[in-house]
């Protein structure tokens, strides 16, 4: 049966679920608009969380066919992926951040081979063992998952309302867990009069009591140094400003105490800045580093493809430290190591 809640004041979630993540679902939001339901994410693509949505609307009295618009909070597939399917249906404009659609077109246009060369060269780069890098080096014919994501055709723009008639809904650009996350500010009153600022839709970037990936994502055309875990703590900043009443993420459950969460957050951080300084004592490689690192598991149990992600959030860390100039890279090393200042 599919998990609905009303959460008052013409705002709506569904419980879509993400096949074989622990995360378990993803939330999608349906807020009233004068022109029909507007969806915050649609879920991943596939059979049976489609199905899901389309229950969850029709038990919220819409349908997918009724579906005005969707606002995309970023790229991911747990959050983009039905977005081409729902506008199939219905017509629906899809808006995004441009950094993100940028992702997106380069996704869809990208040779499966050429994807594949720059992952292994990044991987060797951050010293992964060849075991690792070997099955990229064979992966040539597979199809990539979410090679064709839709793209999006309004831009989100940040600090501005979005055409949502009826309705306040303000843009916040969030960069951090992915260069175009947006989080969505409800400037309304609180349905239950809760003390503080509307709501906010905060997608991924804050979550109740999980800390959102960090990792990279690059053009290989593109040689800027990016800092996106500098972008995360400065978007923290900025959604503490805003003081929410109510957050509403898309994953696990709303919460209050905005305020509260994000020095939570900005202090693990810096724990973990902190933590990884004390490791860097000795010259290592960013896949040294995310082998001594704390996940939430030991490094054996961890599948192949999440620590390629552990290896991305490992050097979007080391690029902080180095940036903050409390780190450095050992000249002459190949592949390259990191060193405490």
């Amino acid at each position: 049966m599919t998990r609905t809640h009303d959460h008052g004041g013409g705002v709506r979630s569904l419980q879509v679920p993400i096949p074989d993540n622990p995360l378990g679902h993803t939330l999608v939001y349906v807020v009233d608009t004068d022109r029909g339901p507007v969806l915050i994410d649609t879920g991943w693509d596939d059979p049976a969380s489609w199905d899901t949505l389309a229950e969850g609307l029709t038990a919220c009295g819409t349908s997918v066919g009724e579906v005005h618009g969707v606002v995309v909070t970023h790229h991911h597939p747990d959050h983009h992926g039905l977005s081409g399917a729902v506008r199939e249906a219905s017509g629906a404009w899809i808006a995004m951040h441009e950094a993100d659609t940028a992702i997106v077109r380069r996704a869809r246009s990208a040779e499966p081979e050429r994807w594949f060369a720059y992952m292994a060269a990044k991987l060797t780069a951050a010293g992964a063992p060849e075991e690792h890098v070997a099955p990229l080096r064979c992966a040539r014919r597979r199809a990539l998952p979410g090679l064709s994501p839709a793209l999006p055709d309004r831009e989100i723009v940040p600090g501005e309302l979005l055409d949502l008639p009826g309705r306040r809904l303000r843009a916040i650009w969030t960069p951090g867990h992915t260069p175009g996350h947006v989080c969505l500010h409800l400037e309304e009153e609180h349905p239950e009069q809760l003390p503080g600022h509307g709501r906010l839709f905060s997608g991924d970037h804050v979550l109740p009591e999980i800390t959102p990936h960090i990792g990279l994502y690059e053009d290989p055309d593109d040689t800027t140094v990016t800092d996106p875990l500098g972008d995360y703590l400065d978007s923290l900043e900025r959604v503490a400003r805003l003081a929410p009443a109510e957050i509403l993420p898309a994953h696990q459950h709303p919460f209050t105490g905005a305020e509260a969460r994000v020095r939570e957050l900005l202090t693990h951080h810096e724990t973990r800045l902190t933590g990884l300084l004390t490791l860097l004592r000795e010259p290592l490689t960013a896949w040294q580093l995310a082998e001594r690192m704390e996940w939430n598991r030991p490094w054996e149990q961890i599948p192949y493809g999440s620590r390629t992600i552990a290896v991305s959030e490992a050097e979007s860390h080391l690029r902080r430290l180095v940036k903050l100039g409390r780190a450095e890279t050992v000249t002459g090393s190949e592949p390259v190591t990191y060193r405490a200042v």
